[in-house]
């Protein structure tokens, strides 16, 4: 691992910007893409490319309790019933999936998210399942994975998990610290996390992950430096640290935060960096962005491979493929479109009772989208924009194509955390920890959105007509 990076470096280049876990980012879907275009190309994908591979995320918005930081789509109740009747619609949803791909491909990955997925209990986990194999199937060695929230579930609940064919489990641990876990109504002990990652172990499962947030109320630099070495002394394959969003205005549960109890942005930057240090000293492989896994890991092989990918899931090791974004909320990508389901639950049931996709936004990339998300995502995954690639795949001169992208990376190249040549651009060892803002460099509507237009006219010949173009199709 690189030396952990300097305060002010780290100061330098903290700007807020996507996650590019897609891009367009989230932000840019318009309602114009509906459920018809969502149709079209659920249609093209069985004509044109049914061997493509296909994912599906489901998720699941049920809380018994819903923890203040909380930023997700979540509905809180203790009505396991609802848990029921939301997955009668979810099995229509896939239902309406698969007549419009005509059963074009097995599953090759699988994630179920939340919420909590596992509020769901074993009969309505059961008949997900089972209609997820009878309208698609899975593939040989296809990955299945669950977020846990550990207050849930004890060691039988796994070992079913596991029956079921779930291989990959992810712990959301946040902090271990009594106060702050009591600050936002996450109360777990670290025993129990424990005795549950110690089953994990033993029933085999192919990876297990823990999240931790930095930034919470009544969180130090020493308590959580103190979450951080028992967790890697649990040794799971991945941990992921995240740093907190208070937003209330948007997220009503954070009102319940007192904001003069958050650490200030000077503790926040000692906590991240005290998290690099903490995990590279033992053992793990900083990934990317937030993640980092154990040298063994197949994150860490994929990266070393240079075949990391990125999607909806976060880093994922599979090649890039379509996904099925099911339930409340969610985010797909078929082909050259990505497609969110309504938001609202009684929205989204409506749709679906009705027989139509639950779709709310979406958007359909133009070409000049999908040269900038091939430059965006070789940042993010593999820290690599391989220029014979590019023009390979775009048939244009990525130097001209990006001249106004290469001159803005002088700024990260003085500090050592890129290099330029006529190959392409290379991020260096320190550079991986500044994933983000190098890759923001070449976001075409971040920048609109942040210069003039008559500065973006002289970059990129198209970024002006592209979208005007992109407005006519729709």
């Amino acid at each position: 691992m690189a030396d952990i990076p300097a305060a002010d470096l780290i100061r330098r280049f903290d700007r807020n910007g996507p996650r590019y876990t897609s891009y367009p980012t989230a932000d840019r879907f318009v309602e114009a893409f509906d459920a018809n275009a969502q149709a079209f190309w659920l249609e093209e994908r069985a004509r044109r490319t049914p061997e493509r591979p296909l994912a599906a995320y489901v998720h699941i918005p049920f809380c018994t309790a819903i923890c203040y930081y909380c930023a997700c789509n979540k509905i809180g109740t203790r009505d396991l019933g609802k848990g029921s009747r939301y997955v009668d619609t979810v099995l229509t949803e896939i239902d309406l999936y698969a007549e419009r791909m005509r059963g074009s491909n097995h599953l090759c990955q699988l994630h179920l998210g939340g919420g909590t997925p596992t509020f769901l209990d074993d009969q309505s986990m059961d008949r997900l399942l089972d209609g997820l194999t009878r309208r698609f199937g899975f593939t040989d060695g296809a990955e299945r994975s669950i977020e846990v929230d550990p207050r849930t579930v004890d060691p039988a609940r796994l070992a079913w998990l596991r029956s079921r064919g779930f291989d990959r489990i992810s712990f959301g641990v946040q902090d271990l610290d009594p106060a702050v876990q009591q600050a936002v109504r996450r109360v777990q002990s670290t025993e129990q996390l424990f005795r549950l990652v110690e089953a994990a172990r033993r029933l085999e499962f192919a990876s297990i992950n823990v999240d931790l947030i930095y930034g919470l109320p009544l969180q130090t630099t020493a308590s959580f430096t103190d979450t951080l070495t028992t967790i890697s002394q649990l040794r799971p394959d991945r941990i992921a640290v995240y740093g907190y969003a208070h937003l209330p205005e948007r997220f009503k549960p954070q009102r319940r935060i007192d904001p003069a109890q958050l650490p200030d942005a000077a503790s926040k930057l000692e906590m991240m960096r005290r998290a690099i240090g903490c995990l590279g000293d033992a053992g793990y492989i900083h990934i990317g962005m937030d993640h980092f896994a154990l040298p063994d890991d197949s994150l860490a092989q994929a990266l070393r491979c240079g075949t990391l990918h990125r999607n909806f899931m976060g880093y994922t090791t599979l090649a890039d493929a379509d996904l099925m974004g099911l339930g409340v909320s969610s985010i797909g990508a078929i082909g050259p479109t990505y497609a969110q389901n309504h938001r609202d639950l009684p929205a989204w049931t409506a749709a679906v009772q009705a027989g139509e996709l639950p779709i709310a936004r979406g958007i359909e990339l133009t070409p000049q989208d999908l040269l900038h998300r091939a430059a965006i995502m070789g940042i993010m995954c593999n820290g690599l924009i391989d220029f014979a690639s590019i023009e390979d795949a775009f048939l244009i001169n990525p130097r001209q194509a990006f001249r106004r992208e290469l001159a803005a990376m002088a700024e990260f190249s003085a500090q050592g955390l890129v290099s330029v040549d006529d190959d392409g651009v290379r991020v260096t060892e320190a550079g991986r920890f500044f994933l983000r803002p190098i890759a923001m460099v070449f976001d075409r509507h971040l920048e609109r959105r942040l210069l003039p237009v008559s500065a973006t006219q002289t970059g990129t010949a198209t970024i002006i007509n592209a979208e005007q173009r992109f407005s006519r199709l729709l």
